[in-house]
């Protein structure tokens, strides 16, 4: 695969209904990179109706080189009240091994931050793991400021359903 990028030019597009197999491809792909595989219980019919179904939850943007799937950034609307505008939150960025470090990931964020003029909406933000060092330093290369104060904060399974009671 890295052979062909010299050859074949990186196009960043928006993902359709024909993509969502790829797409979830891809989100298994990022759960083994993250050695959270076993996490991964949704489907690609629900991936499907979440992407293209009644109400749409996420938007995807995929990075080819040639006519094979390189990245994804699986991403949703979020807001700001300090801003009082809406927001992009990506959710995952995720490149094939053998493409990083050739602009792909730099690319996919390029869209999004795009996107996010386009719309008028006031910041794009995501999360990234502690131990992903190589993902923090290209974060702050392309100029993201890794908030250090901040810390991710989930419910989920059982915890949620107690929580909700």
């Amino acid at each position: 695969m890295s052979d062909s990028l010299p050859n074949n030019p990186l196009k960043i597009r928006l993902a359709t209904i024909d993509d969502v197999p790829t797409i979830f491809k891809l989100i298994q792909s990022l759960a083994a990179y993250e050695k959270l595989a076993h996490e991964v219980t949704g489907s690609e019919e629900l991936l499907k109706e979440h992407l293209f179904g009644k109400k749409v939850y996420i938007e995807v943007i995929l990075a080819e080189i040639g006519d094979q799937a390189v990245g994804l950034a699986l991403f949703f609307p979020n807001y700001s009240t300090f801003l009082t505008k809406p927001g992009i939150y990506l959710e995952d960025l995720f490149v094939v091994p053998e493409c990083r470090r050739r602009g792909v990931g730099k690319a996919l964020i390029a869209y999004l931050a795009k996107l996010v003029v386009e719309r008028d909406y006031g910041r794009l933000e995501w999360s990234v793991l502690e131990w992903n060092v190589n993902a923090i330093a290209f974060y702050e290369k392309i100029g993201a400021t890794v908030l250090p104060d901040w810390r991710t904060c989930r419910v989920t399974g059982s915890n949620l359903q107690e929580l909700a009671k």
